[in-house]
């Protein structure tokens, strides 16, 4: 097994590792413990496709896991939000638009890579889905160090990583339907 995909397999491990920090409201700054748990662990996605295509080792391990790793992370961090954890309400409740929104698109769009697969094109991600990923990515870390570091629903930081999620989600919404119409004769049959 090489590098990149150890890295894959390594973020699926701390997917566990941050809900149990998330959850546990005895260690002293839990949440921000948990931002710095899913920070490593989103950086593991960038650091793995860097190293695979930067040393050809691209693999079909790689290409199966690392998807599913970061849309497991991402989804775990964004449902676990939504449920208050020792009386600190991260996301309020219209949060759950955005995760529904993002959770979504993510379904969307890997069914769309699924029956590109089975005609044999390979759908890349565009630069909107990066940049989509980034700012998902600072949101939740934003939203989550911001629940030890300046308690509220309304303080400050939480109202930045609010305002980030919800730039995230109309990204989310852009590069969704970015992919499905720059592709679409994917979805025509072929008779």
């Amino acid at each position: 097994m090489n590098l990149p995909n150890k890295l894959t397999i390594l973020r699926l491990i701390m997917i566990p590792a941050f809900v149990a920090v998330f959850y546990i409201t005895a260690i002293p700054f839990n949440y921000l413990i948990s931002a710095v748990i899913f920070m490593l662990a989103a950086a593991t996605d960038f650091l793995d496709g860097y190293i695979a295509r930067k040393y050809n080792l691209v693999t079909d391990l790689g290409k199966f896991l690392d998807p599913i790793a970061d849309k497991v992370l991402v989804s775990t961090a964004l449902i676990v939000m939504l449920l208050p954890s020792g009386g600190t309400v991260i996301l309020p409740f219209y949060g759950a638009i955005a995760v529904a929104i993002i959770l979504a698109r993510e379904l969307i769009v890997s069914g769309f890579r699924m029956v590109a697969a089975s005609k044999g094109a390979v759908l890349a991600a565009d630069w909107s889905g990066k940049i989509k990923t980034t700012f998902q990515d600072v949101a939740i870390v934003v939203l989550l160090a911001g629940a030890n570091l300046v308690p509220g629903l309304y303080s400050w930081l939480n109202i930045v990583g609010l305002v980030l999620l919800a730039l995230a989600t109309l990204l989310t919404i852009v590069s969704g339907t970015e992919c499905i119409v720059k592709n679409r004769a994917v979805l025509k049959d072929n008779k």
